[in-house]
Parts: C-alpha cells; structure tokens; sequence
C-alpha cells in the first residue's frame, strides 16, 4: 500500500518552500539559520557569494522552491552571474522525487541556455553549465530516463576533472541516484554513490548533501545499516531545515530505531509549524513526517497518539491541485488504511470508505486495505467486489494526467490478489502468490513505512495451522524490517505454537521491551505477550 504514498511523498516534497519569507523583491530568512558548510566559489560578484552558497545549500537539502527563489535574487542582483541560471534550472529538477514536465523543462532549457550565453569565466563553470545541459536539451523529443543517464556521464566527468571540488563529488554521487535504472537489484548506482560520498563525507563533515545523499543511497533494507551514521549527523548539520530533521527517520525506520523515529519526525513537525508561523509553505512536510511517526507509533504500542495523526488527517481538506495537495488528500484514507490493518481491526479495514472527491489513485488504498479486511473475515465475496473496484480506479488513473502511478499500484494488487484467494479458501494459491510478492520486495527493496510481504506470508501460514512454516517467514521479515509488533508477535506467536519457549520467551520480551511493558496499549497481543511470560 505505501508503494502509492511514496510516490507522492517523492512528488509532494518537491513542491515545499520552508522556513524563508519574501517582501519587496528580495528574500529573507532566519538569522540563526544553519543549513551546514557549503563552499562553492564562482565567478559572480563577491556581493552575491553567500547568497549563492545559501541556495547550494537549500538544493542540497531540496528546498527546491526555496532554492529557486534565492538564485533568481542572485540574478536580479548580479545580472552576469551565469552559475545563477544554472541554479535556477537545478532548482526545477527534483532529481530523486519526481519528472519535470513539458512546462519545466522548456524552463529549464531556457535557463540552462541563458547560463550558456554569459559565458562564465571558469572551465569548472562551464562544466557545470554543460552537464546540465544534458538533461534538459531536447526537451520535447527524449525518452525520460535518457536525460538522468546524459547528465551523471557528464557530471562523473566534471568530478573526474575537478577532483578537489567537493560539490562536483556531492552532485555527481546525486546523478548516480537520480540516473539509477528502474528495479535495479544490483545497487550498481548507490553502492558507487556510497563509495564517493564516504570518503567526502570524512572530509567535511558538516556538509549537507554528502550526509543527506548518503541517507538516500543507503535508503533500501540491505543497504540501511551503512547509512546509520548519516542519520545521526544531518539534522545536527542542517537543523533549519525540516526535510533535515526528518531525513534520518528513513534509517531510522528500516533498522527499527523506533525511539529515533518518533524523536525526528516530531522535531520536524515542529519545524514545519514554524514555518506555517512564517507565512510559508510546509505542509507537505508535515503529512510527511506525520506518515513516518504513525509507523513507528504503532510499532511501540502508542495507539492512542497514533489515531491522532489518523483523526487529524481525516480531517484535512486539500485545495488546489499538484503533488501537495495529492499527498494530503492521500492523508485522509491512507493514515487510516495503515491503522487498521497494523491494528488488526478487520471489520473496520473491510468498511473503509475513501471520500468521493479523493483522487482515484488515492482512492485505491482504500480498496487495498478492504481486501485484506474482508479476507480475514473470510468474505470472499466483498474482497472480490473490492479487487474490482481496485482495478477499475487503477484504469482510470491510466488515462489521467497520473498515469505514470498506475504502474506503482502493482504490489498492493498482487498482495490484493493473494488476500482475495485466501479469502476463498485457496490457500495454495495465496501462499504462492504472496510469497512472489515477498521475493520481489527482498530483490528490490520496499518502501519505509509499508508492511512487508513476507510478513503477510508468515500470517497466512500462521493463520493456516503451519506455525513452523509461519516462524521461518516471520524470522526473515524481521531481518529486513526489525523491531515490528506484528512481526515480534508473529514469531513469538509461532514459536509457541512449536513449542520453542526459549525462543517464544525471547520475542515475546523484545515486544514489551519495545511498548514500554505495554504502558501506552490495550492490545491483545500485549496481555498476551505479559502472560505468558508471567507463566514462564
């Protein structure tokens, strides 16, 4: 199901300027603020030298709009600086979340030809310049992921030639990221990334990008453990900036830190109401890190602070179109779906109801949510009626100006699929078709806060009278996603039924370990998990 919010998330992000004001023409921001060390020397006017730095900065930590704003003052303030066209068209392109449209590329080539024409000084700058320029040339004739591809060639030879320029090795490693071919199992791309970005990162280690595309690099479940340090630099590098403090949760997430978790999605929550003081935008910030903290509220039992973030987001009214309001209408009924499911309440799963002026790719987290419901509830009939009604949105959204997303609904499909088949009592065939779901997450990686497949294996066998099975599945998923209270149960639970106690013992204590003994949660699971252990 999180495989839809993602993609939001990567789009909405993009679109939020924070912590920044604008009165009369030039832009204003916090005295105080700290972004991290930047140095990137051009040939513009020494007057307009901070002021760039400070937009390299706020791309680095994709404050995109923000970015934008700061080198066209920069243009506006030295009309020769060529590097602030550059920046401009930087600015546009969010190279990890989403595609520039026809608007923004014609932009960008625009700015990109503008930077040409002035002619900068520097072979570096040019360099730059040029590198760019392979993105956003032809911009209406090139496949998509050609353009990503063209610009790291050129970037890797941009750093190749400037080996000493930090910034070159940031941007370059970002390139890698950004040209990574879709699926990729290999890691080719991040692991070379990582390589680059290590050894800068010891260099300076108050540097914004290196730390937060390290995070992104190492931002899949085999790869998490590597970016821990990162994690737990870059809010400290950049705390003025919300995506900042929110970024470590990425890791924090997957290597089930759930304290961590909380602590920065909290601290960027915060960040971003500051800036909502400020008259600026922030709010899919917010919804971001709102989606992270009602994860990790609900691996540690905290479920009453969890249905907070489900109500407030229910309550939400989006307005006007784009990525934002897309992820805040996918707020409404996806915090819910989440709930239910993790919390086991099927009934309430089975009749969740997206609102009727939601988006339908939003739309069909709903429909997610309601299969696994009734399959649990054994209604084969409803699950089927709600795999059809999956589909029929998904068809909608292929000729609408989202059709890109439809193709990310597959997972939730195939896991639909598989609950639709249990719910009719073939269970080999769920089994089967569950387990293909689960290898392809464990190829590919899954999203951060979304339930893993294995996971749902493991509960079909469990829920099937194959506990021996069920533990091994369950045992698995914890590798990659560790620290889950469904997972913890599910494998105590399993190897109970066994009669491995000893082990039992050990989950069912890390479970309570992690819930504070329960302090915050009235779930079976809990009573149970005391019980037994009380027994033992």
């Amino acid at each position: 199901m999180k495989t839809i919010a993602c993609v939001l998330a990567a789009c909405v992000l993009c679109s939020v300027a924070v912590l920044a004001d604008e009165e009369g023409g030039h832009h204003h921001h916090d005295g105080g603020e700290q972004l991290g060390t930047v140095s990137f020397p051009t040939s513009c006017a020494p007057a307009v030298e901070k002021s760039f730095e400070r937009g390299v900065a706020l791309l680095h930590s994709f404050w995109y709009e923000e970015a934008r704003k700061q080198f066209e003052e920069v243009e506006q303030k030295d009309p020769q600086c060529a590097m602030a066209h550059w920046g401009v068209a930087m600015s546009l392109w969010h190279q990890l979340w989403s595609r520039p449209d026809a608007a923004e590329l014609n932009l960008g080539w625009k700015e990109v030809q503008k930077a040409q024409t002035l002619a900068p000084k520097t072979a570096r700058e040019r360099e730059y310049i040029a590198a760019l320029a392979e993105f956003y040339r032809d911009p209406a004739k090139r496949d998509y992921q050609a353009r990503p591809e063209a610009y790291s060639q050129a970037m890797e030879k941009l750093y190749g030639d400037n080996p000493n320029d930090l910034e070159a090795g940031a941007f370059y490693a970002l390139s890698l990221l950004a040209a990574e071919p879709p699926n990729d199992t290999s890691f080719a791309n991040r692991k070379k990334a990582i390589a680059i970005l290590n050894k800068l990162f010891a260099q300076e280690p108050n540097h914004p990008g290196l730390a937060h595309y390290l995070i992104h690099s190492c931002d899949k479940p085999q790869l998490a453990a590597l970016g821990l340090d990162a994690a737990r630099s870059y809010a400290r590098i950049a705390p003025s900036s919300p995506h900042a403090v929110h970024m470590p949760s990425h890791i924090f997430a997957r290597l089930g830190l759930w304290q961590e978790d909380i602590q920065s999605n909290l601290a960027s929550i915060a960040a971003t109401q500051k800036a909502t003081e400020m008259h600026m935008g922030g709010e899919g910030h917010k919804v971001h890190a709102m989606d992270f903290l009602l994860y990790a509220y609900l691996q540690v039992g905290q479920d009453a602070d969890a249905r907070k973030l489900v109500d407030e987001a229910s309550a939400f009214h989006p307005t006007g179109e784009g990525d934002m309001a897309m992820y805040v209408d996918y707020a409404r009924v996806g915090f819910a779906a989440t709930y239910y499911v993790e919390m086991r309440q099927w009934s309430e799963a089975a009749a969740l109801e997206p609102p009727a002026d939601m988006e339908p790719i939003n739309k069909t987290v709903a429909y997610w949510a309601r299969t696994i419901g009734s399959a649990h509830l054994h209604n084969a009939e409803a699950a089927r009626k709600d795999v059809q009604q999956f589909d029929a949105l998904v068809e909608i959204v292929r000729k609408s100006k989202y059709s890109y997303m439809a193709d990310d609904a597959k997972t939730d499909r195939d896991e639909m699929q598989a609950w639709l088949a249990f719910a009719e009592n073939k269970n080999e065939e769920a089994l089967r078709l569950m387990r293909a779901v689960a290898d392809h997450q464990d190829t590919v990686g899954k999203p951060e806060v979304a339930i893993p497949a294995r996971e749902m294996l493991a509960d079909m066998l469990l829920e099937t009278n194959r506990p021996a099975e069920a533990l091994a599945e369950y045992e698995k998923a914890l590798k990659t996603d560790p620290n889950r209270f469904n997972g913890l149960y599910g494998a105590a639970r399993a190897a109970e039924l066994v009669h491995q106690t000893e082990k039992a013992n050990s989950y069912y204590a890390q479970l309570l370990k992690n819930c504070d003994n329960g302090a915050h949660s009235e779930r079976p699971e809990l009573t149970r998990a005391k019980t037994l252990l009380a027994r033992n």
